[in-house]
């Protein structure tokens, strides 16, 4: 495959701030790449260099063969931003907005007339294009945004937690345009909060502290997980996680609602031990498993272990 984003030993500082340490990566044409990681971790600001839109303090990066220290503005035609913000224009309709960016793009009138059509009904917006963009809901201005994303059939999307906010079902919807152009073919990178999200990548890259710490496939992630995952539906979940997180093997202990999962050396092992633990003090629950590792678990634990 051939890589199309190259980044060598890349640094971006603010002031007294270091956003982006050292960080190597390379993404293959085609990839859909997922970013995660918490809170300042790096992502935006990563996403903001690759767009051309910040200087590079230290390190090599290039995108499509374009040096991004020299060649930035070269870069910007042949990628689509989408910041975190709505960054619309509210008072602008659906279809305004659309024919506003694509003569920002100097898209010709023919193919900004087919483009516009093809977007409306691909982003689901048809019946809406007269609506103005700040009547629309959350999940609609998502949608318009990587409607105009699109408008100049950019080679390369990025996409700054583009789901954030959004009710479940749009956020569904708006995975689901993701797959249909990574399937035709374009390149994503995608930073994302939501780990049901990563899971739908090629491959995911763990941010932390401006640092990327980890890069797998969803599957590979997981299996960076030391040991198997129990989960314990209990009717007292304050008091059986307080019994169950001391326990002899049982490395850590997360809570998801009333649900209890506890990574352990050993499942096999474990499971009768817990079973007999939670009977002895007389703990009832609802169902205990040894369950599949999920890319929460393991990222959390990813995260802990860096932070310990």
């Amino acid at each position: 495959m051939t890589q199309i984003i190259e980044i060598t030993n890349l640094i971006r500082d603010f002031k007294n701030t270091r956003a982006v340490d050292e960080l190597t990566l390379s993404v293959e044409a085609g990839e859909l790449f997922g970013l995660v990681g918490p809170d300042g971790a790096g992502k935006t600001t990563t996403l903001r260099l690759l767009a051309g839109l910040l200087d590079i303090t230290e390190g090599e990066a290039s995108v499509l063969g374009f040096d991004l220290k020299e060649k930035y503005e070269s870069v910007k035609p042949h990628i689509g931003y989408m910041a975190q913000q709505f960054s619309l224009y509210g008072e602008l309709s659906v279809m305004e907005n659309l024919q506003f960016f694509a003569e920002l793009f100097d898209v010709s009138p023919t193919e900004m007339s087919e483009r516009t059509e093809r977007l409306l009904a691909f982003a689901g917006l048809t019946e809406f294009k007269e609506r103005r963009a700040v009547d629309l809901s959350g999940g609609m201005q998502k949608k318009l945004a990587l409607a105009c994303t699109l408008i100049h059939e950019p080679e390369i999307l990025l996409l700054d937690e583009p789901t954030t906010g959004v009710d479940p079902i749009s956020r569904r919807e708006f995975w689901n345009i993701l797959t249909e152009l990574h399937l035709q073919g374009t390149t994503i990178i995608v930073s994302t909060p939501y780990m049901d999200e990563a899971d739908r990548c090629s491959r995911v890259g763990l941010m932390y502290a401006g640092k990327l710490v980890e890069c797998d496939s969803p599957k590979g992630i997981r299996e960076k997980l030391e040991g198997d995952v129990i989960e314990i539906q209990p009717e007292d979940w304050q008091k059986t996680l307080k019994v169950v997180s001391t326990l002899g093997g049982v490395r850590e202990a997360q809570t998801y609602g009333e649900s209890i999962h506890l990574l352990v050396d050993s499942g096999k092992r474990r499971l009768p031990e817990i079973e007999s633990i939670l009977k002895k003090e007389k703990l009832a629950y609802r169902s205990i498993r040894i369950a599949p590792v999920r890319m929460e678990e393991a990222f959390i634990s990813l995260i802990r272990k860096l932070e310990a």
